[in-house]
């Protein structure tokens, strides 16, 4: 039915529906009053939203993988041996890039971020310009995982820059609002990467030219408003009101306070249940559109949106486990993660059941908005709560790898476990697909349960 409509309105109709979701969304977030100025409220908006949509934009310039795959035929295998590598790299990357951020600032490696994946993504692109074959793929493997080494910056960074500039308090609700521009960043590279793709189909390495355009623009931009501190900004500092992680003052070196925070419980938990999260986001966002293309459900309303639909699940889950987190769970993560990974063992189970109708993209944007919802309040929120603002680089650096290194497992099992040649034709071949999610759904839940009283503890302080 979807496809059947002019073509105008397919292309409206996403937009529509993205931008009522955005807009039903924050004209109703709850405020959160800890004593700041509007001043302070306005610089702080021209803060985050510039570094938010470089993010976005980063996004783009690593997702566009898939809509190149889809473009040229890519092989299962080949596809999943990229992704691997460049998981492994982005992983194991927080050992250098986290420490940096905590030490040069989050501006300073957003700029690198946006600067290195531009120039990696324009390299790959010349790469493609010769056509897709199995011998351009090490010369892949190496670009895109040179990209994931810049990407890596781009979550560092981005939570070095806010734990400055957000009370404990107020981070659950932000951390939804945040939501919203990095789901923005699935849409570009779903929707636009794939439309990209449709629009130059004689030359499908488009797809890589176009994030460096933007990251160019963004880098520009941040270089002139992004600040690491309110004080940097004519603002006065204030006490975040986070956890601290020293030794009473002195100074500790970046092996003494890694050394300390892995062996916090509570770290270590939040970085397995976000190793979990990274198998299984990706499972979901990178896989379903290859199984839409090669049963040829591609011409279905999620399908045809996966992009759009994901930016709204990423909105929706982001949102919804922000304020229940900060007005019913005091701020507190662990209670609203086991609820969403409830959501994601359940949905794992009706995927097998569902392979063979419509009803399977419906499941998989659910599951899509418990597992964003997840990582948003973990990673992007957790993070900040749990290393306070001095040292959150190296936090987030260690809990993102781990997401990392679970997509890179997801890579590596479902590169062997997903069905090819003529057998991928069929739905009912792909049941290896969720099978193979529903052990870490679970493992997610039993973990996230273990962190349901788990709150920060710092000087509760306003500005």
């Amino acid at each position: 039915m979807y496809a059947s409509l002019p073509a105008w309105l397919r292309e409206i109709i996403p937009i529509a529906v993205l931008l009522a979701v955005i807009a039903f969304v924050v004209t109703r977030l709850p405020k959160v009053d800890v004593g700041h100025t509007r001043e302070f409220r306005t610089r702080r908006f021209w803060n985050w939203f510039p570094a938010g949509m470089t993010y976005a934009f980063l996004y783009f310039g690593r997702y566009n993988l898939t809509a190149y795959k889809n473009a040229v035929g890519m092989s299962n295998d080949a596809y999943g041996t990229i992704g691997l590598w460049g998981a492994i790299v982005y992983g194991f990357s927080f050992l250098l890039n986290g420490p940096l951020a905590d030490r040069i600032g989050g501006r300073a490696t957003l700029l690198i971020a946006a600067v290195g994946s531009m120039a990696m993504n324009l390299a790959m692109g010349f790469v493609a310009l010769g056509g897709w074959d199995n011998d351009h793929k090490l010369t892949f493997t190496v670009l895109y995982a040179l990209n994931m080494y810049f990407q890596s910056f781009g979550a560092v960074s981005i939570v070095k820059v806010n734990a400055a500039w957000f009370h404990v308090r107020e981070r659950g609700t932000f951390g939804g609002i945040f939501g919203i521009l990095i789901s923005l960043g699935v849409y570009f590279a779903y929707d636009w990467g794939r439309k990209i793709a449709e629009a130059f189909p004689q030359m499908p390495a488009a797809v890589f030219f176009a994030p460096p355009i933007a990251l160019g623009v963004m880098a520009v931009v941040d270089y002139f408003l992004v600040k690491d501190e309110p004080s940097h900004a004519g603002h006065r500092d204030f006490d975040a009101g986070d956890a601290r992680i020293d030794d009473g003052g002195k100074k500790l070196s970046v092996w003494q306070l890694a050394k300390r925070m892995l062996t916090t419980r509570t770290i270590l938990i939040i970085a397995a249940v976000e190793f979990c999260s990274g198998f299984l986001r990706n499972a979901i966002m990178q896989w379903y559109p290859v199984f839409a293309k090669e049963t040829g459900i591609g011409k279905q309303f999620v399908a045809m949106n996966w992009g759009m639909l994901l930016c709204c699940a990423g909105i929706f889950g982001g949102m919804t486990a922000g304020v229940i987190s900060d007005h019913v769970f005091q701020s507190r993560r662990g209670p609203v993660s086991s609820i969403l990974y409830g959501g994601l063992l359940a949905g794992g189970g009706i995927m097998i059941m569902t392979l063979e109708t419509p009803a399977l993209g419906w499941v998989v944007i659910f599951m899509s908005l418990c597992v964003i919802g997840v990582h948003g309040m973990l990673s992007g929120t957790a993070s900040m709560d749990f290393g306070g603002k001095k040292n959150v680089g190296l936090v987030v650096g260690i809990i993102d790898g781990f997401v990392y290194l679970g997509t890179a497992a997801q890579a590596g099992i479902l590169k062997s476990v997903v069905p090819s040649g003529a057998a991928q034709k069929d739905p009912h071949n792909w049941a290896s697909w969720p099978l193979a999610m529903l052990p870490l759904s679970f493992l997610g839940l039993v973990l996230a349960t273990r962190v349901w009283n788990a709150t920060a503890r710092g000087k509760a302080a306003a500005h």
